[in-house]
């Protein structure tokens, strides 16, 4: 396997959005839209084509530069569903956001799925297996063309707890992101259309997935624009549950998870992916301004 240091070939080292993505001059904001029965916090509203294509029209009314279709849901212990099943969720969701002109991505890690919803509309492929999931897949986006989120992935949902073992975590995830990078670009895939996503809460516990936000500095060094998924994570109800709060379920964690939208887009996140995109909106301005000055001083 490459080392951490040889695994992305020589390229640009700029880190803004990939090609093909809006740039808004500040971190974007990507709005979750999970058209399943069974999401961790929000499976089953949305899992009508009707409902979900109008959540859609107002994640992206509500400012989201992306809204993310995904219809088969990575929570912890989930289990797949057949192909059949999650094209019949997505597609026409993608392809009528697509035609209202909504910047839509699609969170698949099948090449099939993958392959339909660009054909739909979809405009970036997010894969939370970071192309593991099925080896067609960079082949797919290769000849597509779409910008591609390879996310940090150790082994499907069901079982990904068990294998929340680091010597280091960040050094690993790096190294292990930076291989996903070279067999990507060897299977053909544009480095400039390239994105990664460390994985917070996918194989990671609380103190990784921490460790992860707070090196977010050390993971741009790959040369590749980070996306920060969040959003009401398991990490986050923990810390709130330090503080005194008390349990909190996970449509509580809102207001948290744009503090963390503000300290990822702060650490250089190219993008956060929520739920509440108007919380997180606001997050990512501040932090463009926050940003903007102490860069000054």
């Amino acid at each position: 396997m490459p080392t951490m240091e040889s695994a992305a070939p020589e390229r640009s080292r700029t880190l803004a959005p990939p090609d093909g993505l809006p740039r808004p001059g500040r971190c974007l904001v990507m709005g979750i839209l999970n058209v399943t029965p069974d999401s961790f916090s929000d499976g089953g509203l949305y899992a009508d084509n009707r409902h979900a294509i109008d959540r859609g029209l107002e994640l992206a009314a509500q400012g989201a530069d992306i809204v993310d279709v995904g219809g088969e849901s990575t929570r912890p212990g989930a289990r797949p569903v057949c192909l059949d099943e999650e094209l019949a969720r997505t597609l026409p969701v993608v392809r009528e956001l697509a035609r209202a002109g909504v910047w839509v991505s699609v969170d698949t890690m099948h090449a099939p799925v993958a392959r339909a919803a660009v054909e739909a509309g979809a405009r970036l492929v997010n894969d939370v297996s970071g192309g593991l999931g099925d080896p067609a897949m960079a082949r797919t986006v290769a000849a597509a063309g779409v910008p591609y989120v390879a996310m940090h992935w150790r082994a499907p949902s069901r079982e990904m707890d068990r294998h929340a073992r680091y010597d280091d975590v960040v050094p690993d995830v790096m190294a292990e992101l930076g291989a996903r990078v070279w067999q990507l670009t060897e299977a053909g895939v544009d480095p400039s259309r390239i994105a990664l996503d460390p994985g917070l809460g996918f194989a990671k516990r609380p103190e990784h997935d921490w460790a992860l936000l707070a090196g977010l500095g050390r993971l741009r060094k790959l040369g590749f624009p980070v996306l920060v998924g969040a959003s009401r994570k398991r990490f986050i109800g923990a810390a709130l549950t330090g503080t005194g709060a008390g349990d909190v379920p996970p449509a509580g964690r809102d207001v948290a998870t744009a503090a963390v939208s503000a300290l990822a887009a702060a650490g250089g996140a190219f993008c956060v992916r929520v739920h509440d995109v108007p919380a997180s909106l606001d997050a990512v301005r501040m932090a463009a301004a926050y940003v903007e000055y102490r860069d000054c001083t």
